[in-house]
């Protein structure tokens, strides 16, 4: 497929009339509406919100591409447009950007496609391509540069499928070899850009380069056995994962995608230089710098694998969580029901039961990769199953010591047999890592697991004893973290201490975090609705959408509204949160579910209507905030 089949004469303008990011994106979104492109406009203009607030598409020399994969697109396609004046996108290099194409890919978007729109954005790379653009008069003008350009790079393209073609194109100078991995989000811009800059930088710089992009439509150009024995070092330029195995005893240097667009030639020095740590499959890196380099410490990754188990243990927390309260909620419309019976069976003695192994379980693994897994969902199961007198489960504490002492367990046990014989290779992964991990993490639970109940216990009685004064600002302070990042590291905190405890019983906690993590999108919502004239058009439609959100404890449909106005949203969500989270602890409300929102509504323990009369009120101080804030767009 044609880029011109994309981008087309109905999804150009030719002079922007937006004066900032957020004019930009709606001008785009707009335009794609108008041509048909989009099933949901708002929607979409949520996914490009979303794509906004990880890291800005304002990659620079005047380039920003926003994008989006989303159902809200009806038929894959681009939008074009250009501003003489250029204006602040917030892009990489502090410039201006000048140049936006906006790329809609459908979620049944075929490799095709996305093979095509990931085409635009490695053109975009050549100055003399970007400048034609710009000098462009009308609609055909910029079609025909584009045709022109990609009957040009066909050739180099098809070229680029065979990776032992493209080594010989990008190996003419006789320094070290360097390899790289880019990778991004949603695979299609940044991913394609970054490649191309880091091989533009390495032709210039006369060494030989090979990457490989993992794309949206798959990995393109993949790295071989043969190339990495023969690599000096390899740049992952990534902000997602990228599996590392393949790197075993190699120098990776690893930073995010957006710096290979930034700081390409750095890059490649610092890999040149083998300025990177020796990465090991054991999980650990060690530093050898070049002579002149310095070292530098490697993070342990603590936090980042405790968010690897919290992470996947959600969907049985979200799954087993409703299901709950759909089963309380039939029981008492249909006392006697079977199928209330069924719906309790799945969710609580199925989901829930599992939570703790599956935390357990992942957090080992992303210790020691797949080996981890079994002993630490083992781990976490014994600490759910063997306690000490009535008392059978250490909880959540016995599910995180469980998931770092399997994960560390096997890592040992892989160094201790890193030495054995090549003939005995084989066996490691399906015979003695696996009975080693289990039988050793299993021992030592049960050893300990019995005093880590009693502690637990104890924990959980004595925050059950908390009250007056200090319940109430331990709701404050989870109510507020819920809202500070929205589904970030702060919010998946106070969630996973809430689940942990309702999982001991304490529900006080689950209620004030379900308040507080409801209260954003309702506050906006209420926002868009009570002052109408501080929104645009489009931020009043993506409202309503928040309404329903928020009604169901999904507090990401803050997100919009958020990524465009963090300084006055933020604030103004952490304090309405805040005290939603605070008035459910003072009125003393329980909740028995970890998530539902006002499906959980037969679920609350204590005056349901003084739970919901929290949330309504911390909505309410966050729209009034909010409403204080903005600015009338009628005086702007």
């Amino acid at each position: 497929m044609r880029i011109t089949e994309l981008l087309t004469k109905d999804t150009i303008i030719l002079q922007l009339g937006s004066q900032s990011k957020a004019d930009v994106i709606e001008e785009l979104v707009s335009k794609l509406d108008q041509a048909g492109k989009l099933n949901d406009k708002a929607g979409f203009k949520d996914a490009i919100l979303a794509r906004e607030a990880q890291s800005t598409t304002g990659i620079g020399e005047g380039i920003a591409i926003p994008h989006g994969k989303s159902a809200a697109v009806k038929t894959p396609a681009i939008a074009f447009g250009r501003s003489k004046e250029g204006l602040d996108y917030e892009a990489l290099d502090g410039q201006p950007s000048h140049l936006f194409f906006m790329i809609a890919a459908s979620e049944g978007a075929n490799q095709t496609h996305l093979e095509t729109l990931s085409r635009l954005s490695s053109f975009l790379m050549d100055s003399t391509f970007r400048s034609h653009i710009e000098n462009a008069k009308t609609e055909e003008e910029i079609m025909s540069i584009i045709d022109a350009k990609e009957k040009e790079e066909l050739g180099e393209e098809e070229a680029q499928e065979n990776p032992a073609v493209e080594l010989a194109q990008d190996a003419p100078g006789t320094q070290g070899k360097v390899l790289a991995i880019t990778a991004c989000p949603t695979g299609i811009a940044h991913t394609f850009m970054a490649a191309d800059k880091l091989k533009q930088t390495a032709a210039e710089m006369n060494v030989p380069i090979k990457v490989q992009t993992n794309g949206a439509g798959g990995v393109k150009n993949r790295l071989t056995d043969e190339d990495i024995k023969d690599a000096t070092a390899i740049i992952v330029a990534a902000d997602v994962n990228v599996d590392l195995s393949p790197f075993e005893g190699k120098h990776v240097l690893q930073v995010p995608v957006g710096r290979a667009l930034k700081i390409p030639k750095e890059l490649i020095e610092k890999a040149l230089a083998q300025d990177a740590p020796v990465h090991h499959n054991n999980g650990r890196s060690t530093e050898t710098a070049a002579e002149g380099g310095q070292k530098k410490e490697q993070r342990s990754g603590f936090y980042k694998h405790i968010m690897n188990g919290v992470s996947n243990m959600l969907p049985f927390v979200v799954g087993g969580g409703i299901l709950i309260a759909l089963s309380i909620l039939f029981g008492e419309l249909f006392p006697d029901s079977r199928f209330a019976e069924m719906l309790n069976e799945i969710g609580s003695s199925q989901a829930f039961f599992l939570i703790v192994p599956v935390l357990a379980g992942f957090i080992s693994s992303s210790i020691a990769d797949k080996p981890g897994f079994a002993p630490g969902a083992i781990g976490g199961l014994i600490a759910v199953t063997y306690g000490h007198g009535d008392a059978t489960s250490s909880g959540f504490l016995g599910g995180l010591i469980a998931g770092f002492l399997a994960g560390y367990v096997t890592l040992g046990i892989k160094k201790a047999l890193s030495g054995l014989p090549a003939v005995l290779e084989g066996l490691k992964t399906i015979l003695f890592f696996p009975v080693l991990s289990i039988f050793i993490t299993g021992m030592i639970m049960l050893l300990i697991n019995p005093s880590l109940t009693q502690v637990y216990v104890a924990l959980s009685d004595f925050l059950e004893g908390l009250g007056g004064t200090n319940l109430v600002l331990v709701g404050i302070v989870l109510g507020a973290m819920m809202a500070i990042d929205m589904g970030g590291p702060i919010n998946k905190a106070a969630y996973t201490f809430g689940i942990a405890m309702l999982d001991a019983g304490n529900l006080e906690f689950m209620a004030a975090v379900m308040a507080g993590g409801m209260v954003p999108p309702l506050g906006l919502a209420l926002a868009t609705s009570l002052f109408r004239h501080k929104f645009t058009k489009q931020e009043r439609e993506t409202g309503k959408t928040a309404y329903v959100l928020g009604a169901f404890f999904i507090s990401e449909g803050v997100i919009p509204f958020a990524a465009a106005d963090p300084l006055r949203v933020i604030p103004a969500t952490a304090i309405g949160a805040a005290v939603a989270g605070g008035l459910s602890a003072f009125f003393a409300i329980g909740l028995n579910a970890p998530h539902g929102g006002i499906i959980s509504a037969s679920l609350v323990e204590g005056n349901p209507l003084l739970y919901f009369l929290s949330i309504i009120i911390g909505s309410f101080v966050t729209a009034i905030i909010v409403g204080l804030l903005k600015k009338d767009l009628r005086k702007v």
